[in-house]
This record gives C-alpha cells, structure tokens and sequence, in this order.
C-alpha cells in the first residue's frame, strides 16, 4: 500500500500557521507528501525546505488572487497538489496548514486504509474534528463548528477539491462514499497571536469577499478580538507530539469563562437531539458514510 500526502500554503510565517507541524503528523503514515508552496510574502518556501524528510516533495505555484467568489482558489491550489502526487499511489492523505493529526490515531487510520484499499465502494475517509479556539485550552462547543470532514480520498482522477477547499466531491459534483472512522483532526485554526489572527481574517475574507465588503465588515484593528464566540469547552487531553513546542511557548493570555453560554434556539434544540440520538439536526454534510 502507497500512501501519498499532499497539501498546500502560503504566507505560513506571516500568518503562524503550523504548517511544519501539520506536515510532520502525517509524515510517520505517507511514502511521500507533496506540499504546494504559493507565491509568499515571508520565507514560507525555505520553511517547507528546512522539513528534515527525504519524503517532502515540494511544487511551486502562483496564486490566483482574482478567485475572490466562496473561496475558489484554496480548492484550485489543493487540486494542483492532488494531481502532482505519485500516480501508482493507493491513498492521498490532505491535510491542511492549521490542522494536525494526534499520534495516537495513526495506527488506526491506517487500518483502515489498509481494510478498505481494495473496496471500490469506498471513495474515502472520514475524520471527526476538535476545533480549539483561542488558546490551546479550549474547544468548540455550539454546533456550528463541523464535526466531520473526509481527509483521506483514493488516489483517482475523478476526486477533486470542492468549494473552499473543506471537502471533496467526484465526477458531476457527486457526493463521496465515505467509512466514518475513530480518528481526530485537530484543528487549530483559531489559535495563534491575536495579531497575526487579524491579518489572517483580512487575508482569508479576501478569498471570499471583495474589498467593499471588507471595508465594511471587518473591524480596523491590530489584534483580532476573541471575545465574540458562543461557547468553548476545557480541554482536557493531550495535544499532538508535534504541536508541544508551539504549545510551549504561546505568548498571549486567553480566559474564558466557561459557564457563558449564547446559544440561539436553533442551537438549543440541535444539542438537545444530539445529546439524546447522536444525530445532528440540519448538519452540512458533504459526504455519504456508507
């Protein structure tokens, strides 16, 4: 079984992203793991070189910064990814510049690559998701964080990146036929300097908005205030071996209080199903689990 990663960044050290990170988690279960690296404003191309893997295999790609419609570019960036993976390659492994996969769930997520390799029923993997917030210590709580995302796909001509670049879809804009696995992705997207979170908002609504929208949407300020979300939850278990370092030196200060609840009735009465039957009302799902 051949395993190939693939991913794709830009701007990592302007915006902290741990890119490196991200790569390095998947690195233990990929052959190789092809990384696109875009036209940067920082060193970001020197970064991915410093990765001591043999496995790295890095293509250089130029952004197009005129895709401002629902995030277009991110999918057409992890497309060009996708296609510069090694052809005889049984799974791609995707993984995103803010996400990391812990440790503990890589014997299990090959297992299943492993049970489902020769099965052409199954298009790919899906994970469950932790999305932290804030700082290392808390998680998303109210229901409009997604739970589930496919990050494993067979390597196959017809898969493609779909949207924003969140999930996949095949052939005529069809669904994947996905296994649910017991694996996590922790995502980390909202943790980093509130300065740095500032300019990465301005840079990730540019992807989706046009600058009159910015102008009237985003709020001028040099750090990006934290103080607006609904509801955050401790966590309690460990971090991914590789993130220690990065959690270690955090050099800002976020409290939450976590008795602060700002739930809508939607909401509510979402939690209150899940909680009885598991199933999540009106979820967004972008996949079929077979």
């Amino acid at each position: 079984m051949k395993v190939s990663g693939f991913t794709f960044v830009r701007n990592a050290i302007k915006y902290d992203y741990p890119v490196v990170e991200a790569i390095r988690s998947i690195l233990p279960i990929c052959d190789e793991v092809v990384v696109a690296v875009g036209n940067s404003e920082d060193d970001t191309l020197a970064l991915i070189q410093s990765i001591d893997s043999p496995k790295i295999r890095i293509i250089e790609t130029v952004w197009d910064d005129s895709l401002r419609e629902g995030g277009r570019v991110l999918a057409q960036e992890t497309d060009k990814a996708f296609a510069a993976i090694s052809p005889d390659a049984d799974w791609a492994f995707y993984i995103q510049g803010d996400e990391i996969v812990h440790e503990q769930y890589l014997p299990t997520i090959k297992a299943a690559m492993q049970q489902h390799k020769d099965n052409a029923k199954v298009d790919g993997l899906l994970f469950k998701y932790k999305h932290f917030y804030g700082s290392y210590d808390y998680v998303g709580e109210a229901t409009r964080w997604y739970r589930r995302e496919i990050r494993v796909i067979k390597n196959r001509k017809d898969i493609y990146s779909y949207r924003d670049a969140q999930g996949f879809r095949k052939g005529d804009n069809q669904k994947l036929n996905v296994k649910l696995i017991d694996a996590y992705i922790y995502h980390y997207g909202w943790v980093r300097d509130p300065r740095a979170m500032q300019g990465k908002q301005l840079s990730f609504n540019r992807m989706y908005h046009s600058d009159e929208w910015i102008e009237t949407n985003i709020p001028k300020a040099e750090e990006f205030d934290y103080a607006g979300v609904d509801a955050l939850a401790l966590f309690k278990d460990t971090h991914p071996a590789v993130m220690q370092e990065r959690v270690n030196r955090i050099n800002w200060k976020f409290d939450y209080d976590l008795s602060y609840r700002r739930f809508n009735l939607k909401d509510r009465i979402r939690r209150f199903v899940e909680g009885i039957t598991g199933y999540r009302l009106w979820e967004y799902k972008n996949y079929r689990i077979i």
